[in-house]
């Protein structure tokens, strides 16, 4: 059978995008209508100033999605770039809250504030990975990186005016709600001149893509015009924001699909891409609102793409080829076994002057001072936090061990949050469930997330960096479902919003001596598995041909790594980073062998976690940061300055 036209097939998805739009909206002007009880007058004045601006929103929001996300695939030369996975559309949501609070008056230019974070967002990402010449990998690791902490910073500067979170997470969920006609005119007048930008670049970016040697052979200047293409598509992804918030993944499905259909000529894919972006975008959209008058539940349409978005990246990883370069993932310097002992007691000197300033150190309203007074509670909150700090970093090297990858962590890999999908089980099933249900929850849903990933894995055959791209998929599918729990306002979604910001469970001498027995129970057994834990990452072969038992060994490293996870989880929260710079600073040390590395980064670990809870405490008084949005911004920075001197470890 012989294949349409690329024009006809954009045309057939123009009909579908109207016809289908059309069909989901006239469903819900109809219920509105029939809900008025024959008042057409508020039907009328609905349907004009919200429904159809919304419907008009949805379609130029996702063309514009769209065509951002084909900019820069084509110019990055990476399927998966697109404003949520390189950190754009988070770097403009960060710069919009500080303007909010900070600067209300340049919010009379939303979409320039919000510019200005994407663009600074872009310039970070970029210049972090030019060294490795923006390889696929690297670029979206470091984009995660930038959105992970951009999210937090957005966070921790609503909690440090003073101000409730819960709207911050509805509107970044990506909220399409119209009251007039205003913002969709705005946006569509940015669209028609980035449009005609992109009819400018077509011929240069046909050169580029037949390599840079062959474009600057003919006169083109491949660094300007990436410049300007990339300035484009902030600009799109940008005024999005600006407008509706956060929606990811729209923008990486838009271009797929346009390939999927037989579109082969790269000018027709980049015509089809907002066409697809305002489809889907319109249907998800249409999706929500039909499903919250069913269920009155007011799920943003952010947290829905991402519904979308999570599985089809999932689909995506094993296709994906030259991820890396042999040299993205360079050998760390191991020390010898004799050094591991001066180091592992560095590291415990370093955790106890973390504790002597946790427990004596304070700043009042006359300053800062030496205070002994709430010794006991001091100490609850110490050794809670202590404990909680070692699991997760005990966690994070078994997972990196586990998986062969020192860029792999519970936080990164979704484990964290597959945690909380698993506490909010329990929440929405028993709002009264004690702290032992709240655990197990966690801890079954820990362990169902890693051992998913982990088959994932082993049935596609794919490496370890193809690991991080699928883990951060299964964490961001997992992570809309906990923001639309959230933003439901039930009890449960305001225990969500305290657990998922970092905000410590309340300290007590019980609690404290809890986590302190399952941190004494699992090291002994953890580092029962030194040896294996050296033996699995050379392999499935290797270590089968050395005696070792390789299903059963991973069973039981999955179960302590999620167990680790849980306890850690439900006390600081699943956005950390510290399940991932402890391993990291172990190793740098010298940490090589499995047990040294394995007591370093539990050392590490209480030591960050004490440090950027008294840190939290400290910086914003007399408000109190929640420990793991502060650890994120710690986090964030600590491994963006890494991964831009070209190392994971």
């Amino acid at each position: 059978m012989k294949a349409l036209p690329a024009s006809w097939l954009v045309v057939a998805a123009v009909a579908a995008v109207v016809a289908l739009a059309a069909a989901n909206h006239v469903m819900l002007i109809d219920a509105v209508s029939t809900e008025a009880a024959g008042n057409r007058a508020f039907a009328a004045i609905f349907v004009a100033r919200a429904e159809l601006p919304r419907l008009a929103m949805a379609l130029v929001a996702g063309a514009a999605l769209g065509l951002s996300s084909a900019l820069l695939q084509r110019v990055l030369r990476n399927p998966l770039a697109e404003p949520a996975t390189l950190g754009l559309s988070a770097g403009a949501q960060l710069a919009l809250v500080i303007a909010t609070v900070a600067l209300p008056a340049a919010m009379a230019y939303p979409v320039a504030v919000a510019f200005a974070g994407a663009a600074a967002t872009a310039l970070l990402v970029l210049a972090a990975t030019a060294r490795r010449r923006f390889e696929p990998l690297a670029v979206i690791l470091t984009g995660m990186m930038a959105s992970l902490t951009a999210t937090a910073g957005a966070a921790a500067v609503i909690l440090a005016s003073g101000d409730y979170m819960t709207g911050l997470f509805i509107w970044g969920g990506g909220d399409l709600t119209q009251d007039g006609w205003g913002p969709t005119l705005r946006l569509a007048a940015i669209l028609a001149v980035a449009s005609a930008g992109t009819l400018l670049a077509l011929r240069p970016l046909a050169l580029l893509a037949l390599g840079d040697a062959e474009a600057k052979a003919a006169g083109l200047a491949t660094g300007s015009l990436r410049l300007v293409v990339i300035a484009l598509a902030v600009w799109l992804a940008a005024a999005t924001t600006a407008e509706i918030g956060i929606v990811g993944f729209i923008g990486l499905a838009a271009p797929l699909m346009a390939r999927l259909t037989g579109i082969r000529s790269s000018t027709a894919r980049m015509a089809a891409a907002p066409v697809f972006g305002a489809l889907l975008l319109s249907l998800a959209d249409g999706a929500v609102q039909l499903a919250g008058h069913l269920t009155g539940l007011r799920i943003p349409t952010g947290a829905a793409t991402a519904l979308i978005g999570g599985p089809l990246i999932l689909a995506l990883v094993p296709r994906i080829a030259n991820l890396t370069r042999p040299d993205v993932l360079p050998t760390p310097t191991i020390l010898s076994r004799r050094s591991a002992g001066p180091v592992l007691a560095a590291l415990a000197i370093i955790l106890m002057g973390a504790i002597a300033t946790a427990l004596l150190a304070g700043r009042g309203a006359g300053g800062w001072h030496f205070d002994p007074a709430n010794m006991d509670w001091r100490l609850a909150r110490v050794s809670l936090l202590g404990a909680a700090g070692a699991l997760i970093g005990m966690a994070g090297t078994v997972v990196q061990r586990l998986t062969g990858n020192p860029m792999a962590s519970p936080e990164v890999l979704g484990v964290g949050v597959g945690a909380g999908a698993g506490l909010s089980v329990v929440l929405i099933t028993a709002p009264f469930a004690g702290l032992a249900a709240q655990a197990t929850g966690m801890m079954a849903g820990s362990v169902a997330t890693l051992s998913v990933l982990l088959a994932f894995v082993r049935r596609h055959g794919f490496g370890a960096e193809r690991l991080l791209i699928a883990g951060i998929a299964l964490g961001a599918l997992l992570s809309s479902i906990l923001t639309s729990v959230i933003t439901t306002g039930s009890p449960a979604g305001f225990r969500l919003l305290g657990w998922i910001s970092g905000s410590l469970i309340e300290p007590s001498a019980s609690m404290a001596m809890g986590m302190a027995v399952i941190l004494a129970g699992l090291t002994p057994l953890v580092l029962v598995y030194a040896r294996p834990l050296a033996i699995l990452p050379l392999g499935e072969t290797t270590a089968r041909a050395l005696g070792l038992a390789t299903t059963a060994t991973r069973f039981s490293l999955v179960l302590i790594a999620g167990a680790a996870t849980a306890a850690s989880t439900l006390a600081i929260g699943p956005m950390s980073f510290i399940g991932l710079i402890a391993p990291h600073l172990a190793r740098s040390l010298g940490l090589g062998r499995p047990a040294a590395h394995l007591i370093g980064a539990m050392l590490s670990g209480a030591a960050l976690t004490i440090w950027a809870d008294w840190l939290a405490r400290m910086v914003a008084f007399p408000y109190q940061l929640p420990l793991g949005l502060f650890a994120a911004l710690i986090g964030g920075g600590y491994l963006a300055v890494r991964f831009a001197r070209g190392s994971h470890a």
